[in-house]
């Protein structure tokens, strides 16, 4: 059984039933709709079975995967993304910017695993049948390395090295400004913003998070921006984006936590990008069987690469 579950905080107060379980689950609006007709949603233990109810901020939501029909993902081979690792255990993928890696609000189709089901139709018995296979994600708007489990064993192995933080993560990130140290730490927990539960904020009611980070080269034109190393010690949704707009640095080009920042309307004009300046360029595991160290890195996409050319 399949389940997931949370007390009913500010961001989601006032919010629809069946739009509070397409936030909490993931999953699109259409299949939260089913998964509460069917009797799989409760609150505070009661069955609700209408998606019209309202939370309340306090509610305890809890969402039953067991019985409901949503379709899990088919295989698409129309889905384009490019491999730098393969073995029988595992993937390393070089996700494009845009693509959404697994089905889920918004998103039922053309994502990551439709693509990686069409190549490697043995990931659908790994693991969650929603999300075969995953063990990490990357924002749709950021481009770079993932790792893909395709085995239970090597998935487990996978999941656990996340979960104690032993992969090394590293993110390209442009940044608006030009931040005061040469390295530093970001310490703060990360939670759904009050005002909006689709944006991620820094938050006393959040998950504890960290981003390493440490400047390898400032430019003065045609903005003044920075190019940082960002390596995760955690992984929360948006970490780093939200991690370095709290610090007064926010990634170039990010539509959603870059908008309002003192110098991105200017250089908005400057760099033209339609997505954030963030790229996961390296990645290294312990192998799940053989316990060697896998290494993979990533160059910067054309657009990303023209941007940095750019600076001066």
């Amino acid at each position: 059984m399949t389940s997931a579950g949370e007390v009913v905080g500010a961001a989601l107060d006032g919010l629809r039933l069946d739009r509070a379980v397409a936030l909490v689950a993931d999953v699109s609006r259409s299949a939260a709709a089913r998964l509460v007709a069917e009797g799989c949603v409760r609150l505070d233990g009661a069955v609700v079975t209408s998606g019209a109810r309202r939370v309340a901020a306090g509610e305890s939501l809890s969402i039953d995967f067991e019985s409901h029909d949503d379709p899990v993902p088919v295989p698409d081979a129309g889905v384009a993304f490019t491999t730098v690792f393969e073995d029988p255990d595992v993937i390393v993928v070089d996700k494009p910017a845009g693509l959404v890696v697994h089905p889920g609000a918004g998103h039922d189709g053309a994502t990551l695993v439709n693509g990686l089901l069409a190549r490697y139709p043995e990931l659908a018995g790994v693991g969650d049948p929603y999300r075969p296979g995953i063990v990490h994600r990357l924002d749709r708007g950021t481009s770079g390395l993932l790792v893909v489990a395709r085995t239970e064993r090597a998935r487990r192995s996978l999941v656990e090295q996340m979960r104690s933080h032993e992969p090394d993560r590293l993110y390209g990130a442009l940044v608006w400004g030009h931040p005061e140290t040469s390295s530093g730490v970001v310490d703060a927990p990360v939670g759904r913003s009050s005002r909006n539960p689709l944006r991620m904020t820094v938050t006393d009611r959040g998950r504890p998070a960290r981003t390493h980070y440490e400047v390898e080269q400032r430019f003065a034109e045609p903005a003044q921006v920075a190019l940082l190393a960002c390596r995760l010690e955690t992984g929360r949704t948006h970490q780093i984006r939200v991690h370095l707009r709290a610090i007064g640095h926010a990634v170039v080009g990010d539509p959603t936590y870059g908008s309002g920042h003192a110098t991105a309307g200017r250089g908005g004009d400057v760099f033209g990008l339609s997505r954030p300046f963030l790229h996961a360029r390296s990645l290294s595991f312990s192998h799940p069987v053989s316990g060697e160290t896998v290494r993979a890195e990533s160059p910067l996409p054309p657009e990303l690469a023209e941007v940095l050319a750019s600076c001066r």
